[in-house]
């Protein structure tokens, strides 16, 4: 579904992630984010060479509240991934390796870790939809929606893009947008991990308690 292209830049190799479209065999061209890591590196997670401020963004929770989310992560461990509900395969498979990793934490870092899932398909995607949702897979993700300018605006300084929902070839209504999740240091609340869609439940469950720290895996 998606290609990982790489090419020399400096001495260092630049990694170009492609747009997703779930459940399609379509891809796009567009690149999502064009970061670093070690020529021949195979581990899941890249480390950024300049990290991510966390988004500016102030969206809806499944309970109907307002999240802003810099204030509700301050200082906590944070994977935050854009997907939608309705995806058949990418974004549940993501989502619920998170999950089964998470449980294999000790309860005092399960507390600590924060998981929010974005959706990029708001028009579908109410409160109750994403509540609905995420108690399938962790009651305790976090679950946002809006307006989808601005969840397009804050993906985009994680340099995630995503598109409105429209029918594909077939009829169906399909949301195409970057798949990588990426990890928040409670240390500094930037974005300094991304992980793409191949990384495992073995890799998020040997990364996370590194992740707790604010530690490179």
């Amino acid at each position: 579904m998606r290609k990982k292209t790489f090419a020399a830049a400096a001495l260092l190799a630049a990694a170009t992630l492609t747009l997703s479209a779930c459940g399609s065999s379509d891809d796009s061209g567009s690149p999502v984010s064009v970061v670093s890591e070690e020529a021949g590196s195979d581990k899941p997670a890249t480390v950024l060479d300049q990290p991510f401020e966390k988004p500016d963004l102030v969206l809806t929770d499944t309970q109907g509240k307002k999240y802003d989310l810099r204030a509700e992560t301050k200082g906590r461990p944070t994977l935050i991934y854009f997907g939608y509900t309705h995806c058949p395969d990418v974004c549940p498979l993501t989502m619920n390796n998170i999950a089964v990793a998470k449980k294999q934490l000790p309860k005092a870092e399960q507390d600590k870790l924060s998981v929010v899932f974005v959706t990029t398909d708001p028009g579908r995607d109410t409160p109750a939809e994403l509540g609905k949702w995420l108690k399938g897979i962790d009651s305790r993700f976090v679950g946002l929606t809006g307006d989808f300018a601005t969840i397009q605006a804050g993906a985009r300084t994680l340099g995630i893009s995503i598109e409105p929902t429209q029918k594909n070839k077939n009829g169906k209504l399909v949301s195409v947008h970057g798949t990588q999740v990426v990890a928040f240091s409670p240390k500094t609340d930037t974005g300094y991990l991304l992980y793409g869609e191949d990384a495992t439940v073995d890799d998020y469950t040997k990364d996370l308690p590194k992740i707790i720290k604010g530690e490179k895996p």
